[in-house]
């Protein structure tokens, strides 16, 4: 068996650990479990840390649960929140379950023969039969107020300076959690709750719980860091706003794109906590990277493994061709290889202007500087004509004669305009 701990540790992974955690699982295969909130239907990169540990910890030769809080995403985690969270119905809870084993079904593994195989959870399950009387009674009289209040997720709540303060639903959401890890203990031999930093009150609320009730001091906790950029700002946010797995809400262009796209000093933290490849080989990779960070060897690596990992080989690929649309020699075939969606996104923000598809077909010197304003005049049009500065679609064009037909027509409704090394336009053909 590898070392968990110390795999975690090289690559920068562990925040807080209990004594005695280490020890506890070079004793032979162990269980833990992650904790995943289903407010939606899919998971964001800000998730992918906690599910990397669960990967490590089965690649460990151990057994990974993924707990979803179907019963606790009713109530919402008030930790690092300022403010209540909307509680979810039934139906969509179950909708955003559904999503989010897809995505982890990539990640882990459910489906072998292996002992370790991965187990999806759902807390709603244990609580759905369990009255309020019966738990407050059974588990409610063991943890006090005074050790609730002193967690530092009820403390900010309570030091901050909104009116709305923090309901006895929010308040009860700690005891809660304690109650899963006590229930996955007695029935599924779980000894270890992993998560971010934040998480550790709600952790060790559980480990007190076992402690309390069962009178076993085998259940132990660990935490990674809340991941974020070299600037301090939050990582997996941009102006669009968060990074999903979701394909359909992340396209895999801008999925690959983010990741391209990172800062050096990041890069180095980052392929060490969302890849799974080996200690030589990162350490190889970041010394290479080094010596000429302009070729940005290191954001190609992780941005390869993390989007194969999570889409696949083939939408990698595509990603990597879309990516030379803007930067590289690509081709018109490879232009229109694109679906829409992606095409959209890697000419995002480009201008734009619309063509009646009656007007087709159409002089390229009218069409850039007649129907549309690609160019201030049909001079001007001609002389970058003839000069080799203008593309169609990523085809050169040369001839002033040169008619804009249907045949032009990517995806039945777009037409690329380049002018120059790095002026685009995208043309809307319209009915």
């Amino acid at each position: 068996m590898k070392n968990f701990v110390e795999e975690l540790k090289w690559r920068g992974m562990i925040q807080d650990i209990m004594p005695g955690t280490e020890e506890k699982l070079m004793e032979g295969p162990q269980a833990a479990y992650v904790g995943i909130d289903p407010t939606a239907d899919s998971l964001h990169i800000g998730h992918l840390v906690s599910i990397m540990i669960l990967k490590h910890f089965q690649s460990c030769g151990h057994k990974p649960f993924a707990v979803i809080g179907g019963a606790t995403g009713m109530i919402g985690d008030p930790s690092m929140k300022s403010q209540e969270r909307k509680l979810l119905d039934e139906e969509t809870l179950h909708h955003n379950i559904e999503g989010i084993h897809k995505q982890l079904s990539k990640i882990l593994d459910f489906d072998s023969d292996a002992p370790n195989k991965a187990e999806l959870v759902n807390n709603y399950d244990w609580m759905k039969d369990y009255t309020f009387l019966n738990f407050i009674r059974d588990v409610g009289k063991h943890i006090t107020v005074n050790y609730m209040m002193a967690k530092d997720s009820v403390k900010k709540r309570l030091s901050d300076d909104s009116r709305e303060g923090m309901s006895f639903t929010e308040f009860s959401y700690q005891l809660l959690q304690g109650y899963d890890y006590l229930w996955l203990y007695e029935h599924k031999a779980v000894r270890l709750q992993l998560g971010g930093s934040d998480q550790w009150g709600n952790i060790t609320t559980g480990v007190e719980l076992i402690r309390r009730m069962l009178g076993k001091t085998d259940a132990f906790a660990l935490t990674c860091p809340l991941v974020k950029k070299a600037d301090g700002t939050k990582f997996g946010k941009t102006e669009k706003g968060n990074i999903w797995l979701d394909p359909e809400k992340t396209s895999p262009y801008e999925f690959y794109q983010f990741w391209l796209n990172v800062s050096d000093e990041d890069a180095e933290r980052y392929i060490k906590i969302f890849t799974l490849l080996d200690r030589k080989t990162i350490e190889d990779a970041i010394e290479e990277h080094r010596k000429d960070p302009g070729r940005r060897l290191l954001q190609q690596l992780i941005a390869k493994e993390i989007t194969t990992m999570i889409h696949g080989e083939m939408e990698y690929e595509n990603a990597v061709s879309a990516s030379k649309m803007l930067f590289g020699n690509s081709t018109s075939d490879e232009l229109k290889k694109l679906d829409e969606k992606t095409f959209l996104a890697v000419f995002s923000g480009v201008p734009t202007f619309d063509v009646r598809r009656s007007d087709l077909p159409c002089n390229i010197l009218d069409f850039l500087a007649v129907e549309t304003q690609v160019f201030p005049s049909k001079g001007e049009a001609r002389k970058m004509v003839q000069g080799n500065g203008v593309s169609i679609n990523k085809d050169k064009v040369t001839d002033i004669e040169r008619a804009i037909c249907e045949n032009d027509i990517v995806d039945g409704k777009y037409i690329l305009v380049q002018k120059g090394k790095k002026n685009y336009f995208i043309i809307n053909i319209i009915d």
